[in-house]
């Protein structure tokens, strides 16, 4: 939980909080450069966008300084050609058709795009994502992409006061990290798990997470912007 709203101290709370291990992603929706500058200087070095256009409209302020840039939110396939431009890794690789239409947009520009796929384990109506056996019928087909680099798995978490569920859904994505690795199915093992948002980022760095999302906890509650 933010205590201030203060982006430096809260900044600097939670990297002391968090294993050294797990990577913070600072969630800089509807967020402004000015305080986006304020959290790299007391530490940030990932940021995460939900949307495209609004990362263009940041990066070229921001191109200045040595930060890692995370597509967090839904990407449709016709923006997938600025996406490869901006992003050192989108987290939101929901289906086959998407993954085959950044392969061919990294291939024009001779890039090895770094992706996660998003797995929808709690199987939400609301939510994009692989379900399950869906992922397993497309991870050969996954493989033969040679411009992207499949590093891991992103999920997004229940939205409930029930740790137990959320703890549930988490486990689910982590073993099946651990299946596909174990039966080979990529021709890299996969080594990132992306779970874990303001709410419920504690249960997911205690369930086994690597990245966490964080955008409220620093920045606050915020304007949305459609």
């Amino acid at each position: 939980m933010c205590l201030n709203y203060k982006v430096g101290e809260n900044i600097k709370y939670f990297l002391k909080k968090i294993p050294d291990n797990v990577t913070l992603i600072a969630v800089t929706k509807t967020v402004d450069v000015t305080k986006i500058r304020e959290a790299i200087e007391a530490g940030i070095e990932n940021i995460g966008e939900n949307k495209v256009q609004e990362a263009l409209s940041k990066f070229d302020d921001l191109k200045d300084l040595k930060i890692k840039w995370h597509l967090i939110g839904r990407l449709q396939s016709n923006k997938a050609k600025k996406a490869i431009e901006i992003f050192d890794l989108i987290h939101s690789v929901d289906s086959l058709k998407l993954a085959n239409v950044l392969n061919k947009e990294a291939e024009k520009v001779s890039k090895i795009q770094e992706v996660l796929l998003q797995v929808n384990v709690s199987r939400e109506e609301t939510k994009t994502g692989f379900f399950v056996e869906d992922l397993f019928m497309a991870l050969p087909e996954l493989n033969k992409l040679n411009n992207l680099c499949i590093k891991g798995l992103m999920t997004i978490g229940v939205d409930t006061e029930d740790k137990s569920i959320i703890e549930k859904y988490f486990k689910e994505l982590i073993e099946l990290k651990e299946k596909i690795n174990k039966g080979e199915y990529l021709k890299r093992e996969l080594s990132i798990l992306s779970m874990g948002m303001s709410n419920d980022y504690e249960i997911a760095i205690s369930q086994g997470s690597d990245m966490i999302r964080l955008g409220r906890a620093i920045f606050g509650e915020r304007k949305i912007i459609d």
